[in-house]
């Protein structure tokens, strides 16, 4: 046995003996007293109620919406009510007064009064259109409710024959939070019966799957309210997406780590007839190994804190408390509960001390062995793969707008959509200047001389010395020569004033396009500084680390390059979301290290006695069928994340759980033994002296 695992065989000795001993349920007790506890000091997790937000508060669009609440009527924002008739038809006098009707149901409701606003007629005569101020201050399910009252509101007493849309702004804001309403049930609904299905079929037992899927479901529970209570204690802004995406990691890596702990947990059965004796070993060799997979997973996502968007701060807080709170359920509950129930948990087929042994049998030991012997051409054919892949990228946009966010039916977007087709984009969502009163005629002009801009409106003052205009602009909403206008407008403005700022839709898409380009170009890299520190520490190899991160990062490009093509080519979706390519590296590079670290840990283990070939090919066999199964189960969570209405969360799920796929048939099994068996003992140096190693394959 090589030194450094000897150093921490006394520590994993005493918390194997811990967790398996006869009264080791007091312990499991114990954890989930406190468990129980925290949720009952936390509270319900409110999370779910809050929209995502991407625009960080240095932006200059979201400092333009703070000043805004200094202008008359600033506290309030409006909806828009567009009207049209069914048959598509121009709308008559009528049907003109009729939306004034609705006009005034929906003030009624949201009880601010104000200058009466004519209704706008359509140049074509086939829409019309009014404001309808609400309180900006409204979030959530609050707003969620106050839109859809205005939404009934304008339906009562409309005539057959007219449709009544609300969008805007705060109807969009409603519409995100109602996507998120139930949808985090059926999310934990179906990722449950995903897990359970996954764990059946692993198992073949019709009672094992239980144990693990029962621990790990409390501890998604605790984690959703631990997580968003820490992330607001921090400041930050816990949302539904956030709160999504941490269950989904909580169940998938929560799973892993079960699935690895009885993987060996069964291995060690077949060689003693003692299974607490058995369960301590498993735990002893199988705990570093989910504390380091743990530990890379933690700080890659605290790496999200180097980002600017609150929402993408808030995932990294979130996620990190929720893995946490996973790792010590599966460490501290779990093993108590096998140690309580025994091996009859694997009934039928209960692991017996004169089994084969599965590091040289097997399904995985053919493959593995056959890997080795053919590494050349195995690692060439399979990295030339990946590669090809890798250049659906090319073909791939990045960006998505206002109206392209939900995957189902949205009533701000139809209505959004019939502005479009019937009224100049700027005209009704307009971008907002705000400068120094002193410099008005400059600012003036030199918006009106800016390239795109259509017309400049004044839009009151305050008593600071604020000037507000309201520009409209020719280019539709969120495209790219909206954001050219938008940066040129600005340039233009900065000119006149260095302290004007420029605000609106376009602008804050703008902003929140240059934000999550500023985090990727940030996070990425720290994300990989962290997973190549953690396995410098595990492994204390000089080769190894590097070997490693580059097949996972291959195999993570070769992901977003599929998972882009099939999101947008396959499936019809515009373009990729801002964030989806730094959250699908993120997961793809964490989660994947994962099964390095299950893979390697185990190969480190079997190398000083079978060497370099013998060790990866043995650690292929033991753990192959266990990292196929977490693949599988964390590839199916993941493709959950379709079910939640929101199209980057379904290509979230798509790009990773192609990628994870990659990982486990590809990457795993064929990429990294085939790059062990060629490299040779030098992987391992200086961990393992090469002489050492070839003495052991020697003999």
């Amino acid at each position: 046995m090589h030194r450094g695992a000897e150093l921490k065989r006394p520590v994993w000795d005493r918390i194997g003996g811990l967790v398996s001993g006869r009264f080791s349920w007091a312990l499991a007790l114990l954890v989930l007293v406190i468990g129980g506890a925290l949720m009952g000091i936390a509270g319900q997790n409110s999370s779910a109620e809050q929209s995502p937000v991407a625009l960080p508060p240095s932006a200059e669009s979201a400092k333009v919406t703070a000043l805004l609440t200094e202008f008359p009527g600033g506290d309030q924002a409006p909806v828009i009510l567009v009207v049209t008739r069914h048959d598509g038809g121009t709308l008559s006098s009528a049907d003109l007064a009729a939306a004034e009707a609705a006009r005034s149901r929906m003030l009624a409701v949201t009880g601010i009064g104000g200058p009466p606003i004519p209704v706008i007629a359509a140049t074509d005569g086939k829409a019309a259109l009014t404001p309808v101020p609400v309180d900006s201050k409204l979030s959530g399910f609050a707003l969620n409710d106050m839109v859809k009252s205005l939404r009934q509101a304008a339906a009562d007493g409309l005539p057959a024959d007219l449709v009544a849309n609300v969008t805007g702004g705060p109807a969009f804001g409603a519409d995100i939070a109602n996507a998120f309403a139930g949808a985090n049930v059926t999310l934990l609904a179906v990722t449950g019966a995903v897990v359970a299905l996954l764990l059946i079929i692993t198992y073949r037992s019709p009672v094992l799957w239980l144990v693990p899927l029962l621990v790990i479901a409390f501890a998604d529970r605790v984690a959703a309210v631990l997580g968003s209570s820490i992330a607001q204690a921090s400041g930050m802004t816990a949302d539904g997406s956030t709160s999504g995406i941490t269950s989904v990691l909580v169940f998938g890596a929560g799973t892993n780590y079960a699935l690895l702990l009885i993987s060996r947990y069964r291995e060690e059965l077949r060689r003693t007839s003692h299974h607490r004796q058995a369960l301590a070993t498993a735990v002893r060799f199988a705990g570093p190994a989910i504390v380091a997979s743990n530990a890379t997973v933690v700080l890659a996502l605290l790496t999200l804190l180097f980002a600017s968007s609150p929402s993408t701060r808030s995932l990294g807080v979130q996620a990190a408390s929720g893995l946490v709170v996973a790792a010590v359920f599966v460490l501290l509950v779990l093993p108590p509960l096998l140690a309580l129930f025994g091996p009859k948990l694997f009934w039928p087929f209960i692991p017996r001390p004169d089994a084969e042994e599965i590091t040289t049998t097997g399904a995985w030991h053919r493959v593995a062995d056959w890997v080795s012997r053919h590494a050349g051409r195995v690692a060439v054919v399979s990295i030339a793969a990946l590669a090809v892949l890798t250049t659906g990228l090319l073909a791939t946009p990045v960006g998505l707008n206002q109206i392209d966010q939900f995957r189902v039916s949205a009533d701000s977007v139809t209505g959004y959509q019939t502005l479009s087709r019937h009224f100049p984009g700027g005209l009704t969502d307009p971008t907002r200047v705000i400068g120094s009163t002193d410099k008005a005629d400059a600012l003036s002009q030199a918006m009106q001389t800016a390239p795109g801009v259509v017309s400049v409106t004044p839009a009151g003052q305050t008593g600071n010395g604020l000037t507000q205009w309201q520009v409209v602009l020719d280019a539709a909403p969120a495209s790219q020569s909206a954001f050219d206008s938008v940066a040129a407008l600005r340039d233009s403005v900065k000119k006149a004033d260095p302290g004007a700022m420029v605000g609106g839709s376009d602008a804050q898409a703008l902003d929140a396009k240059d934000a999550a380009i500023h985090d990727r170009w940030v996070v990425i890299p720290a994300i990989l500084i962290v997973v190549l520190a953690v396995l410098y520490i595990l492994l204390r190899a000089a080769l190894a680390p590097l070997v490693l991160v580059a097949a996972t990062v291959l195999s993570t490009m070769a992901a977003l390059g599929l998972g882009g093509w099939v999101s947008v080519h396959l499936l019809g979706f515009p373009a990729l979301d801002n964030t989806t390519p730094l959250f699908a590296f993120l997961f793809l590079v964490a989660l994947g290290v994962d099964y390095t670290i299950f893979l390697v840990t185990r190969a480190r283990e079997e190398t000083p006695q079978h060497g370099t070939r013998g060790g990866i090919v043995r650690a292929v066999s033991a753990t192959g069928a266990v990292i196929t199964s977490a693949g599988i189960v964390l590839a199916a969570v993941f493709t959950v994340l379709g079910v939640l209405p929101l199209i980057v969360l379904t290509q979230l799920g798509i790009i990773v759980g192609l990628g994870i796929l990659l990982d486990t048939f590809v990457v795993r099994t064929v990429v990294i033994p085939a790059l062990f068996t060629l490299i040779g003992p030098r992987i391992w140096w200086p961990a393992f002296a090469r002489e050492e190693i070839e003495a052991a394959h020697d003999a």
